[in-house]
């Protein structure tokens, strides 16, 4: 039985998971990127990924493959492409289902047939292996979709965090710069967030409150999804 598993006698293509991973530094949206120590391609960047095993799922494989090339562990990631050009891999006919996810920005390292692995703000983006650039930019348009009908921010803000903060990661992703009074009193009223603290009675007028996101709240909207527009 386990030789008929094996034994297709037609061409079939290779199956690849790869990564497109964003965080945010307080003011960018970063991506991580490792650089390729084996050929093809060597020594160029792209996002973490690798060819899927015969006993794990695409996800499987983009969660394996995270870890093994920069460290970050259990990440949880979503399909959002795939990408199924004749010629993007120079090595053989392969398919790739690309991941995304949100994370908050932690050290990570290179690792099996990664050299290095490093966050790069969206304008240091170098030109990537195989059609990695074409994967980014899908990404990108995703992202921005996404913040648009689902709550962002629980994924890549510190726990306590002020509203200045929380508009700086809306205006990083949709690229554009937001009414401070207007944009505050959207998210106040979306109900996702809460005051972490009262503000000191004697505060300065100029000492920002500081809030967390309403869990309930926020995976409720997560999951039913809402439109966001200013």
């Amino acid at each position: 039985m386990s030789e008929q598993n094996f034994c297709y006698k037609y061409p079939h293509p290779s199956v690849t998971a790869d990564c497109v991973i964003f965080g945010f530094d307080g003011t960018t949206i970063k991506v991580l990127l490792i650089q390729r120590g084996i050929e093809p391609f060597k020594g160029k960047w792209a996002f973490p990924g690798g060819f899927m095993n015969i006993d794990e799922t695409v996800e499987e494989c983009a969660k394996r493959e995270l870890e093994e090339e920069t460290g970050l562990k259990n990440v949880s990631v979503e399909q959002f492409y795939t990408f199924s050009d004749v010629n993007r891999d120079p090595r053989e006919r392969v398919i790739t289902v690309a991941h995304y996810a949100l994370v908050k920005l932690s050290e990570v390292k290179g690792g099996d047939d990664a050299t290095s692995a490093r966050w790069f703000s969206m304008d240091e983006v170098p030109s990537l292996a195989f059609d990695h650039d074409r994967i980014l930019r899908i990404a990108v348009n995703r992202l921005k979709e996404r913040i648009c009908f689902e709550p962002i921010g629980f994924e890549l803000l510190p726990e306590v965090f002020t509203m200045t903060e929380l508009q700086n990661l809306y205006k990083a992703i949709l690229e554009v710069t937001f009414d401070r009074r207007n944009f505050y009193n959207k998210m106040l009223k979306l109900g996702i967030i809460e005051e972490a603290e009262p503000r000191p009675a004697n505060a300065a007028r100029r000492t920002p409150s500081k809030y967390r996101f309403n869990a309930e709240k926020y995976a409720e909207l997560k999951q039913k999804g809402f439109r966001l527009e200013f």
